[in-house]
């Protein structure tokens, strides 16, 4: 009896203080720290044929030999020459949601939101796609300027920058795609 009084007491503070709320729990657990965005590339990388691309966002860390290079505009092409030697300390490279997620203001939405490249006859774009509340707005995030095929760059809307994951005071090498305050709702 004295056992179910303990667990009964805890889970009612933890109910009581909001504890059991994960979008709180995320949102104040991990905090943000800036990043020199000249260092970094968010890429519309091909899957498979081409048809279908992925998010990948590359990052200069030192002048050792160059990561990426691009060619041409709306769209630019980006060769990820990272792909071509040992890039351990000069380059990073994300390329799933272990990498990046969606922040806007405090709540982390990672577990909400997916970071979808969709692809047109006119343009490929980067959408914030509700994952568990289709109710909820779907956001865009970046272009490419244009249609193109191979590795696209992708260049953020207005307000959106890349900001690091940070916990207390140490600065973690997840990346958000993060914004102040969420945008009007946009359709894709």
């Amino acid at each position: 009896m004295a056992r179910f009084r303990i667990v009964a007491a805890v889970l009612t503070a933890a109910v009581a203080s909001g504890l059991t709320s994960p979008v709180r729990a995320q949102g104040s657990l991990f905090t943000t720290s800036e990043v020199d965005q000249t260092k970094f590339v968010m890429v519309a990388a091909p899957i498979g044929s081409g048809s279908s691309a992925q998010l990948n966002i590359y990052e200069q860390r030192t002048n050792a030999r160059p990561c990426f290079e691009m060619s041409g505009s709306a769209p630019a092409v980006v060769n990820p020459m990272l792909a071509t030697f040992d890039f351990t300390g000069i380059c990073n490279r994300y390329i799933d949601g272990n990498g990046y997620s969606l922040r806007i203001g405090g709540d982390d939405l990672g577990t909400r939101y997916r970071l979808s490249v969709i692809k047109s006859a006119n343009d490929v774009q980067l959408m914030a796609v509700p994952t568990r509340d289709p109710s909820q707005p779907s956001y865009l995030i970046a272009k490419a300027g244009g249609a193109g095929n191979g590795f696209i760059q992708l260049v953020l809307e207005p307000g959106w920058r890349l900001m690091r994951r940070q916990y207390g005071k140490r600065t973690l090498g997840h990346l958000y795609v993060y914004r102040d305050a969420a945008p009007a709702e946009e359709a894709p």
